[in-house]
């Protein structure tokens, strides 16, 4: 009976903490994500200096209290899961153990305290908690464009680089070190920061024929940018296309978490988890 008892409870709080079907897990996330926005905003504020003189004790005591609250919800996390080894070392596993140790860590190094700000990663849960699912179609796509258009943005970005080293090359030849391009590393770093149309300004060609060349290489820069843009816009409406065609219904808007083995992302009907068979919670 206790045994039965004890599944009972770490079942219902590993529903509250890493799902969000139920009243009680869309509360819980929410209420977090108003502890996370908060302790940042703590974060950015003790940053200040005039602030922190005149609000230090009272900021340092809502940082500890927030870092505690985190501290347990880190806990539970791993008691509620049959595997916490498979948590631990997950995606937000360690940001949520990155968001949680620093202010420990500030007691023996100080300084470190402001490596909380890491807790605007756990703010990805957001899509979960507001079941944005539905619009991550079209982030996919695009990833998907992305991988499909590696391999001609890999050969453009070299090429790329081949002209910077030439460009940087005919520039040191012809401005010198008495204009500030002291060597060819240095005039290719020119050429980089003018064809992204940076221009920081810290190196500026000064001779009528160095000023033409520049000029090209600006007006070289905006077809520059242009290129990957066209290329993965390319892909992205062919995957567009193809999920149309193919009426590609992948996206899932439950937030069932497999008590076993952590899986996500299971169909919206399944009962069962899709990596190890276990059986979901149903609340």
């Amino acid at each position: 009976m206790n045994k039965i008892q004890n599944k009972g409870w770490k079942r219902k709080l590993h529903e509250i903490i890493y799902e969000a079907d139920t009243p009680e897990g869309k509360l819980f996330d929410v209420v977090l994500l108003i502890a996370i926005l908060a302790s940042i905003l703590l974060v950015m504020l003790e940053s200040i200096k005039s602030f922190d003189n005149k609000y230090h004790d009272l900021l340092n005591i809502s940082e500890w209290i927030i870092t505690i609250l985190f501290s347990i919800e880190y806990i539970a996390r791993i008691i509620t899961v049959k595997k916490p080894i498979k948590y631990i070392f997950s995606f937000y596993g360690i940001i949520d153990f990155l968001s949680t140790i620093p202010k420990y860590i500030s007691l023996l190094v100080g300084g470190l305290h402001a490596l909380a700000a890491l807790r605007a990663l756990r703010l990805l849960r957001v899509f979960r908690i507001l079941k944005l699912a539905r619009y991550l179609g079209a982030s996919n796509n695009l990833i998907n464009a992305l991988k499909a258009s590696k391999a001609k943005i890999s050969v453009f970005l070299f090429a790329v680089v081949i002209v910077a080293i030439i460009l940087g090359t005919i520039m040191y030849m012809i401005e010198g070190e008495e204009n500030g391009f002291t060597n060819i590393p240095k005039s290719v770093y020119w050429c980089i920061v003018t064809l992204t149309t940076v221009g920081f300004g810290d190196i500026a060609p000064q001779t009528p024929l160095g000023q033409f060349i520049a000029s090209l290489v600006m007006v070289l820069g905006y077809g520059i940018i242009a290129v990957p843009t066209g290329i993965v816009s390319a892909e992205y409406t062919n995957q567009t296309k193809t999920d149309k065609e193919t009426k590609n219904t992948n996206v899932h808007l439950n937030t069932q978490a497999c008590t076993n083995c952590s899986a996500e992302n299971h169909k919206d009907d399944a009962e069962f988890c899709y990596h190890c068979g276990h059986k979901l919670n149903h609340g």
